[in-house]
């Protein structure tokens, strides 16, 4: 298993919707780098595994490809509390694309 490993400067925002979520948006250029990885096979939605580290907290997850091109990372109630998160806040986010190993037959 190989890792790619980004540095994302993001703002927290809110989804409104029926199910609120905490997200930050991986901004198109990080993105463009994230795409240029061949990542198969992916998870459901199109999503990306990646390993990630908010402060001194770190938990796997995964990004969500959006309309716009950019990656979406959602941030669980249990990462904000502990970092002392909120909406519009600022934060540095290092996210570690999980590639995995792909054995042809």
């Amino acid at each position: 298993m190989k890792l790619a490993a980004f540095i994302i400067p993001a703002k927290v925002w809110l989804y409104k919707g029926d199910s609120p979520w905490h997200f930050v948006t991986i901004e198109k250029a990080d993105a463009d780098e994230i795409k240029r990885f061949d990542i198969r096979p992916r998870r459901g939605f199109g999503s990306i595994p990646v390993n990630v580290r908010l402060g001194k907290t770190k938990w796997k997850t995964s990004i969500f490809p959006d309309k716009n091109g950019t990656y979406l990372l959602p941030l669980k109630k249990e990462v904000r509390i502990k970092e002392n998160i909120k909406v519009g806040d600022n934060v540095n986010v290092s996210v570690e694309v999980i590639m995995r190993k792909i054995v042809q037959r």
